[in-house]
């Protein structure tokens, strides 16, 4: 078991400002001395946490869900309802419109979303995405175990969770096929069951939008769920601020950050700063990887890369299992990792043998380079706050393209 993590946001409303200055001292259990709450992009926006405070030895995921006020994304979005969709990020990202075919993209989560198919394909439709549906072999629900028949228990937090994932997927890999693993609970163990599940049944690129504080027992954990060799493994880096969580924490992830994401009248036609929420730091016990080279920090250094995650610049939903049926918006790093996932297919089959997370470091060109926003107080400073080339809250960057991401 894994030991305990406070989580930052409880399924109450929260001001964001309250939620700057509960996380940056919350979810993550690394240092965040000196941290200090960041003023709203929008005043008055009120956002919950989807997961609940989670007990001693499990895991939160990192869905923040608008429940109130005014929202950034709400000016001139290319496609209602409100919150970003798939047009809006493939302009954002210069993605392909029909990404993701011949891929399978796998998402774990704790718990069972009841609704997940049906849900799936109203945001799809609405769209205008292609159907994925049970039947036609595109979208397949499992439990930890690959039953699609006994399944996990429901849980309202867990299914926002899981309708944010499998939405993010469609909006940035609409011909890829989804699995939805569904670990019995939110513990490492199974959660980490779950990845594996995950690549026993073919996805070669799985995304993991929750953590927890770091552990000795991660270095464990890399060997038994997360070393997979030519498979894509993303994992969110919280929202708790400057802290380290894991499995982001494990060197063979893809760390992915979050960014607050606006348009702009330059050439790209949108800005990025770094989230205020986005989880980053050094890690406590995970070893760096060979292709990681900042000085700053002798270990794992958390992020990666990174992608939209501020929920004042955040996403549409569907979900109807969750509390608050309907259309709704979110944040959170959970935003970000199926994003990157699902870029990541868009690229092709990572090659036999890589460790997917090192292709942005060969293609640092290739990349939206993040220069501005900070996630707290820290030294070496670039570990909480963007700057030119590799920082802690967004890593090398966003998607420009998909150079960066094939290998």
């Amino acid at each position: 078991m894994r030991r305990s993590v406070p989580v930052a946001l409880r399924r109450t409303g929260l001001s964001l400002t309250a939620v700057a200055g509960l996380a940056l001292g919350g979810l993550a259990m690394a240092p965040s001395a000196g941290a200090a709450p960041v003023t709203p992009a929008v005043p008055g926006l009120t956002v919950t946490h989807s997961c609940a405070t989670p007990q001693a030895g499990y895991l939160a995921c990192n869905a923040l869900k608008v429940t109130g006020g005014a929202h950034t994304s709400f000016i001139s979005p290319l496609a209602l309802p409100s919150g970003f969709g798939p047009a809006d990020l493939q302009s954002a990202y210069a993605l392909p419109a029909n990404g993701g075919a011949g891929q399978t993209v796998a998402i774990v989560d704790a718990q069972d979303n009841p609704n997940a198919a049906a849900d799936l394909n109203v945001y799809r439709s609405t769209y205008g995405l292609p159907a994925c549906t049970v039947a036609s072999g595109c979208f397949k629900k499992v439990s930890q175990t690959g039953s699609t028949t006994s399944l996990p228990a429901p849980d309202a937090g867990w299914a926002e969770e899981e309708s944010l994932d499998v939405d993010m997927v469609s909006a940035i890999a609409p011909n890829a096929h989804i699995i939805l693993v569904e670990a019995n609970s939110a513990t490492m163990a199974n959660l980490g069951t779950s990845v594996n599940e995950a690549v026993a049944l073919g996805a070669k690129f799985v995304s993991n939008s929750y953590g927890g504080g770091e552990s000795s027992s991660d270095t464990s954990y890399d060997t038994s769920y997360f070393n997979h060799p030519g498979i894509a493994i993303t994992a969110s880096s919280g929202d708790g601020g400057y802290g380290v969580e894991y499995p982001a924490a494990s060197k063979y992830v893809t760390a992915v950050g979050g960014t607050t994401l606006k348009r702009a009248s330059n050439a790209r036609g949108w800005t990025e700063t770094a989230w205020s929420g986005a989880g980053s730091g050094c890690s406590a016990y995970d070893a760096k990887p060979t292709w990681q080279k900042d000085s700053g920090c002798t270990r794992r250094t958390v992020a990666d890369v990174s992608a939209v995650a501020d929920p004042a610049t955040g996403v549409a939903v569907y979900d109807t299992y969750g509390g608050d049926p309907g259309w709704e918006v979110f944040g959170g790093t959970s935003v970000a990792s199926p994003i990157i996932a699902s870029v990541y297919a868009d690229a092709g089959t990572p090659s036999s043998g890589s460790y997917p997370s090192s292709f942005p470091y060969a293609h640092t060109g290739n990349l939206n380079d993040v220069t501005s926003g900070s996630n707290g107080s820290c030294s070496p400073a670039y570990l909480c706050t963007a700057g030119p080339g590799y920082d802690g809250p967004t890593g090398l960057g966003t998607p420009n393209g998909l150079t960066a991401f094939h290998g």
